[in-house]
């Protein structure tokens, strides 16, 4: 591969990200990052659903410990990794998505996975698996037909303030090129690696 230079890159980090994502040929898988009221960090892997103009999204339970860190302390950090050479970061505010969005990507779901959010009550301590498919046959009586969207799931966006792409190069001398948002445009500054 070759590196990454200031004249090559699209002058939008979201574009730039689709073009990654696009060569990178598999579902966004991305490492997000939050801080609890206290400052306690935490990470987990979700799926991005979106990445468009107005920033990067991804659905879960209202009651997830992710989703309560960013409802108490609405900032949060992407990690986008492609082996064996690139990576993306990003770090912004988080809101939630628009009800109508989540309702759109909800009827998208398989009707298991939509099932699974019913009888989920995410982070919640169980008593053990049984416990889950029994909330699960619940749900799957309750619902014979079509599954709505649970009042407790939706969406949440990340508004980047800062974009940072980083491609691999040998001796450690890797290219970071860093998008930063200054008076509503977007800055593209290279930083040592």
């Amino acid at each position: 591969m070759t590196g990454l230079h200031e004249d090559d890159v699209d002058p939008d980090p979201i574009r730039q990200f689709q073009a990654w994502h696009a060569e990178a040929g598999s579902p966004a898988e991305v490492a997000v990052a939050t801080a609890s009221p206290d400052g306690i960090p935490s990470a987990r892997m979700v799926l991005l659903k979106v990445a468009d103009e107005r920033g990067f999204a991804f659905f879960t339970n209202y009651g997830s410990a992710k989703a309560r860190d960013l409802i108490a302390n609405p900032r949060a950090a992407l990690l986008f990794f492609w082996p064996p050479d690139r990576q993306v970061r990003v770090a912004g505010p988080a809101a939630l998505v628009d009800p109508a969005e989540s309702d759109g990507y909800w009827r998208s779901r398989p009707r298991g996975s939509q099932l699974g959010a019913w009888a989920s009550h995410q982070t919640e301590v169980i008593e053990g698996r049984d416990q889950l498919e029994r909330r699960l046959a619940e749900a799957t009586e309750r619902f014979p037909d079509d599954v709505p969207r649970p009042p407790f799931w939706g969406g949440f966006r990340i508004v980047p303030d800062t974009v940072e792409f980083w491609h691999h190069r040998d001796d450690r001398l890797h290219d970071r090129l860093r998008y930063r948002r200054e008076d509503g445009a977007w800055v593209v500054e290279r930083l040592s690696p």
